[in-house]
């Protein structure tokens, strides 16, 4: 995987700053992006992201409440 330390593009869809809005996330000692569009994957389907952010296979979902 590719370290994203200073890349600032979205680890779901690889878009860069001038494409969409980021969030930034620091986690494992490291600083990644996140675009506000796949934000939902990481709170309620981290699982998808496995291969893209270390560890996802181990997140849980949200719980959500109707």
């Amino acid at each position: 995987m590719k370290d994203k330390t200073n890349d600032k593009t979205c680890l779901a869809c690889q878009r860069g700053e001038g494409e969409t809005p980021l969030v930034c996330i620091d986690y494992q000692g490291k600083r990644m992006w996140i675009c506000t569009q796949h934000l939902p994957m990481l709170i309620h389907d981290p699982g998808r992201l496995v291969g893209r952010l270390p560890g996802a296979e181990n997140l849980r979902p949200a719980d959500t409440h109707d």
